[in-house]
């Protein structure tokens, strides 16, 4: 089996200026995401998928595989990232290359580990998946959130199974954490939502799970990895 990882790492961001090349604790943020890929051993090839030259020569400099960039088009607010992802399949198929999956790492997920992504496929051949999906537990219940009219009524904010069970017995809930999607080629191709048959969740921990959007997620993050190398957290 062939497989591809992609690294979406568009140039600009409006939450964080350029944060996929941001220094995190001494490297570029996109430097993990290939190290992580490379180190796990499960890929073929390992692209950074950037409509930016100078992103594109870091991204070969901490050894991803770059012959080609996005097009102005895919760069856009508007453009999704699918879409970003067949246009590097497609090019790489022209090249005589092909895969049998395809997988998608965040730059902004730092903490991911090569472990998280050996995991991840192992789960993948376990259950003949079409996709796997990585998850975390979120830090509260979702069952003690909801929406705050104009007038900040709470009138029925919460449901009474939320304020009359304790925490520990509440349902146990996940979120999507952004740092690794599996996806057999030919369901990515065909299939826009990746949420039907056979998808099934990876579990990371909290601790791994920062998705860095703004500066206090970055400040988090450094933070967390910070408490990793001196043995306080993980």
């Amino acid at each position: 089996m062939k497989n591809l990882a992609i690294i979406p790492a568009r140039s600009g961001s409006k939450g964080l200026k350029d944060k996929n090349i941001l220094d995190f604790l001494g490297k570029p943020m996109l430097a993990y995401a290939i190290l992580g890929a490379k180190e796990s051993g499960m890929f073929d090839c390992v692209h950074v998928s950037t409509d930016s030259e100078k992103y594109a020569e870091i991204a070969r400099e901490w050894g991803a595989d770059v012959p080609f960039l996005r097009t102005p088009e895919l760069a856009s607010d508007t453009a999704s990232g699918r879409d970003a992802c067949l246009y590097v399949i497609s090019e790489y198929e022209k090249r005589g290359l092909s895969f049998d999956t395809v997988t998608t790492l965040q730059p902004t997920s730092p903490l991911r580990r090569a472990e998280d992504i050996k995991g991840a496929f192992a789960l993948f051949d376990e259950k003949d998946a079409n996709a796997v999906v990585s998850v975390c537990e979120p830090d509260h219940s979702p069952l003690w959130t909801n929406v705050i009219g104009e007038n900040l009524d709470m009138t029925g904010f919460l449901d009474r199974k939320a304020l009359n069970t304790p925490r520990q017995k509440l349902d146990k809930y996940y979120r999507l954490n952004g740092a690794v999607y599996i996806v057999k080629m030919d369901y990515y191709k065909t299939e826009a939502d990746i949420y039907k048959e056979k998808c099934f969740a990876y579990i990371m921990p909290k601790e791994r799970s920062v998705d860095i959007d703004d500066a206090f997620d970055f400040f988090m993050a450094e933070s967390i990895m910070k408490g990793m190398a001196e043995g306080l957290i993980g």
